[in-house]
């Protein structure tokens, strides 16, 4: 809390300094994000800007701040809350220790597999967008959207087709208290750090493997400081955009109309932008390292790692409590729902 302080302190110099260099009629939304250039959580920010500066005809104007401009996730995440900004990206991975509750977005062998299927979940969800929603407006947060960021995948220094083969392995996994407990089921050795401190802990050994979306491992160059990608197939990282609530609740009517066409417009244009994001870091990667091997679980093997994972809804709902057991119950109807939906088609 006091780097959160600090750090909106110094925002609001920087807020009061962009003011008086700004055009005067021009309101702000700053935007802060948890990657950096060119990764899919600043390709989204700079499409809003783009769009609600052209909507607003530049009565609104967006800035957007990538990854340590304004601290870690965690940081971002407060200064949204306290009004400090206006929008940010905040992650189930690290949320979960502001909205405990957003952890069920983490639970591995839960989402869809059927890419519509998982689009219809992330957009229009009941569960979330209604009961989740909630739990954000009790810390100061609007939920404004959840969207896909790519299969979550297992960078590591030696193959892994089975639990026993992560014993020695210490992986990291981001400040989630049920991230940490998925991959004690899984049998590694987790550890949480932010992710600037990767790149160093794999090449000093401190850390043996990580997980992220191949973007991301691409961006942040973990391909170099290990030697395999896993796909386990367990995990859709998603990320939500949140808002101060405060701030959106002031919007006037036409602001709030012009927001809900701008989320349902990049509901799909970031689909295709991740898939496609996602698809050329890998044959980046694969260029850049020739002895990165690639290491995809079969069906069988995937099973064991599904089994590990079946106590983690319940350990959750244990550790969150609240409405966490509800709201669980309310998306797996849905998504039931929309696997058979999908497969009626």
């Amino acid at each position: 809390m006091a780097i959160a302080r600090t750090l909106k302190h110094l925002v609001a110099g920087a807020v009061i300094g962009l003011a008086a260099l700004g055009v005067a009629h021009a309101e702000e939304w700053k935007f802060a994000v948890e990657e950096g250039p060119g990764d899919v959580q600043t390709l989204y920010a700079e499409q809003f800007k783009k769009l609600v500066e052209q909507r607003s005809q530049g009565k609104v104007k967006v800035t957007i701040y990538t990854y340590g401009q304004l601290g870690n996730e965690n940081d971002l995440t407060e200064l949204t809350a306290s009004g400090a900004i206006q929008f940010s990206n905040a992650s189930p991975g690290h949320l979960g220790t502001f909205v405990p509750e957003v952890q069920i977005l983490s639970l591995p062998f839960l989402l869809p597999e059927s890419v519509t299927a998982k689009g219809e979940i992330l957009s229009n969800s009941k569960a979330l967008y209604g009961s989740l929603a909630k739990d954000f407006t009790a810390k100061g947060l609007k939920l404004f959207t959840i969207y896909p960021e790519g299969e979550m995948i297992w960078t590591t220094k030696k193959t892994v087709r089975k639990p026993a083969d992560l014993g020695d392995v210490k992986f990291r996994v981001m400040t989630s208290p049920i991230l940490i407990e998925q991959f004690k089921l899984y049998g590694a050795n987790p550890v949480a750090l932010p992710w600037g401190e990767v790149y160093g802990g794999l090449q000093m050994n401190v850390i043996q493997a990580q997980v992220n979306p191949a973007f991301f491992i691409e961006s942040a160059k973990f391909h170099e400081v290990t030697d395999h990608l896993i796909y386990v197939g367990d995990v859709e990282y998603t990320t939500t955009v949140v808002a101060n609530a405060d701030f959106y609740e002031s919007l006037p009517a036409e602001r709030k109309k012009m927001l809900d066409e701008v989320r349902s417009e990049l509901q799909q244009y970031i689909v295709k932008t991740e898939r496609e994001k996602n698809a050329a870091a890998v044959d980046k990667m694969l260029k850049d390292n020739p002895k990165l091997k690639v290491v995809k679980l079969t069906d069988a093997e995937r099973e064991v790692f599904r089994k590990r994972a079946e106590p983690l809804g319940q350990k959750l709902v244990a550790m969150v409590g609240g409405r966490a057991g509800e709201i669980l119950k309310q998306l797996k109807a849905e998504i039931q729902t929309a696997n058979t939906q999908v497969g009626a088609k």
